[in-house]
């Protein structure tokens, strides 16, 4: 017997239950409507992920129960349909009081079936994820048992996120008779991930000889991005279908025998190439940072530099050139290239643009703290003091129109503390900051030339890309007047900081023993000011925030 799956791939809205049940009811039922009798949502689908410390509040467990209860209901009457979706489960006495000095998991990490108006069985996460951007064992306790259903002639077993990268919970289902094995995830985006996680489950398809369903979340959730690229797997662990990446999108498969049919309604949607899918994620958290948490639009301080330039086109393919704002603000530094090319910039996107001079403001903070000022070797005061009349003046601007502001930071500039607190880290909401400054130029690049192939004009100009990079906040500056050159710079990061490799085992790469010194002492140098950084995209494993927890208070020093 053929039986149809629907895959449902969705972004739902942390917190938002109303919304994200009707969400899941109307994919049902559409999913119904094309045939489909099994319908698989993505994990914690009906709470979003991650609720985080909500987890703790009795009240939105109880909530989430009720939700997941009226779900059930709503779909009474389409009796054959089988739907598996993700939520929270309140353990026994989680709403007794809890002592504030200790830790106890109140919930566990569930998949529910839901089938002719009733709660058929539920499922709990067996593998509780606690390293990079994952704190599930803060709230969830591990469930051991495995829950295998019957539709249509198929034995389904069911899987969450963690369980299939691991033998264990597969192995456990296939025994209890699952012939397909679904598996519901929240799997946060990084280059590389979407890749990695069909690899790793390919292997357990071959392991257990089992056909396995991916559903997978797509949408900016905060700091995360989830990538989408829902997929179906035959019992050989072979592609049968997938879903488009960063997309909401409803993937059919059609099942017999515990078999995953290769003939329509699947199909296989190409992934996308790095610097396509690093640019789709970066759109898509801008827009649904803003959208989800109901900011009317972006102001971002245009400075004929690179970064500005790549987080501005970024806003304007995220949420369209009526809702963002450029404000070049220049002073007695600033290159007149500077004020023409973000000017230009800004006419070839179609956004409001201002021009507002900080002379007449930086003059006066001169003056009045000239009488307390000593003059001191390579003192920055003054071009902090630039930064943050930038800073306030962006913030005015927000207050008064309720738009937030982007800053326009990489990921290179903050590892070393290239940056103003209350100045260019002043802001909302930091694109660029998993973004190296090489990364950036091949980002602003790629952009072109997706607009060069489609006979569009640049949009970001030349110049801004080519030319030396430059604070501008005193004569003749250039970044790599304090920084080493951002190849060199980048190359260090990537092995010390994200991969976490040992200084020693960056110079035996062929780095210079003083160059890996000053990036690893700047590094920490520079902890204090990255814990007050606005919230920012992660596209890599290892990014500034939740990925990184090191004291700022620490004597701590690598010998090498």
């Amino acid at each position: 017997m053929t039986l149809r799956i629907a895959v449902v791939q969705c972004n739902p809205t942390v917190g938002d239950l109303k919304a994200n049940a009707a969400q899941i009811a109307h994919l049902a039922q559409r999913a119904y409507a094309q045939g489909a009798r099994v319908v698989l949502t993505p994990e914690l689908a009906l709470t979003g992920y991650p609720p985080e410390d909500l987890l703790l509040r009795p009240a939105f467990l109880r909530a989430s129960a009720d939700a997941l209860k009226q779900l059930a209901l709503d779909l009474s009457d389409l009796p054959d349909l089988a739907l598996v979706v993700g939520h929270p489960v309140a353990l026994s006495g989680a709403d007794a009081p809890r002592l504030a000095s200790t830790q106890q998991a109140v919930a566990c990490n569930a998949a529910s079936l839901l089938r002719g108006g009733v709660i058929e069985a539920t499922y709990c996460k067996h593998e509780l994820p606690n390293y990079q951007v994952f704190d599930e064992r803060r709230y969830f306790a591990p469930g051991d048992q495995a829950v295998v259903f019957e539709a249509g002639g198929t034995h389904f077993g069911i899987n969450i996120c963690e369980d299939a990268w691991f033998p264990h919970a597969p192995r456990k289902a296939r025994a209890a008779g699952a012939q397909v094995l679904l598996v519901l995830n929240a799997s946060p985006y990084h280059r590389g991930k979407t890749a990695e996680r069909e690899q790793v489950m390919r292997q357990r398809c071959l392991e257990n000889g089992m056909a396995l369903v991916a559903s997978q979340m797509v949408g900016g959730q905060d700091e995360i991005v989830f990538d989408g690229a829902s997929f179906v797997l035959d019992r050989s662990g072979d592609l049968v279908a997938r879903a488009p990446q960063f997309t909401e999108d409803l993937l059919m498969v059609d099942v017999a025998g515990g078999e995953v049919l290769r003939q329509a309604p699947a199909h296989v949607a190409p992934l996308k190439t790095d610097h396509a899918e690093v640019y789709a994620a970066l759109t898509l958290g801008v827009r649904d940072y803003l959208g989800k948490n109901g900011f009317p639009g972006a102001l971002i301080g245009l400075s004929g530099g690179a970064d500005s330039a790549l987080v501005l086109a970024i806003a304007v393919d995220a949420l369209g050139a009526d809702k963002v704002r450029a404000v070049m603000m220049p002073s007695e530094f600033t290159a007149q290239m500077s004020l023409d090319d973000a000017a230009e910039m800004a006419r070839r996107l179609g956004v409001q643009y201002d021009v507002l001079p900080i002379t007449p403001l930086f003059d006066a903070f001169r003056a009045t703290l000239a009488p307390l000022l000593q003059a001191r070797p390579g003192d920055t005061t003054l071009e902090n003091i630039q930064a943050r009349i930038r800073g306030t003046l962006l913030m005015g601007l927000s207050n008064n129109s309720g738009r937030i502001v982007l800053t326009t930071g990489n990921k290179s500039e903050m590892a070393m503390g290239y940056a103003t607190l209350y100045g260019d880290m002043a802001g909302g909401f930091a694109v660029i900051k998993d973004v190296t400054k090489t990364l950036v130029w091949e980002l602003a690049r790629w952009r072109n030339a997706q607009a060069a192939a489609l006979g569009e004009a640049e949009v970001i100009p030349q110049r801004i890309i080519t030319r030396a990079p430059s604070a501008e906040l005193r004569p003749d500056q250039t970044d790599q007047d304090s920084l080493p050159p951002y190849d060199v710079l980048d190359g260090i990061l990537q092995r010390y900081m994200e991969q976490d490799q040992s200084a020693d085992a960056v110079i035996a790469a062929g780095y210079a023993r003083a160059d890996v010194e000053r990036v690893v002492h700047l590094l920490k140098l520079a902890e204090y000011k990255r814990r007050q950084a606005p919230p920012g995209i992660r596209i890599t494993h290892r990014a500034f925030g939740r990925d990184w927890r090191y004291p700022i208070t620490s004597k701590f020093r690598e010998s090498f």
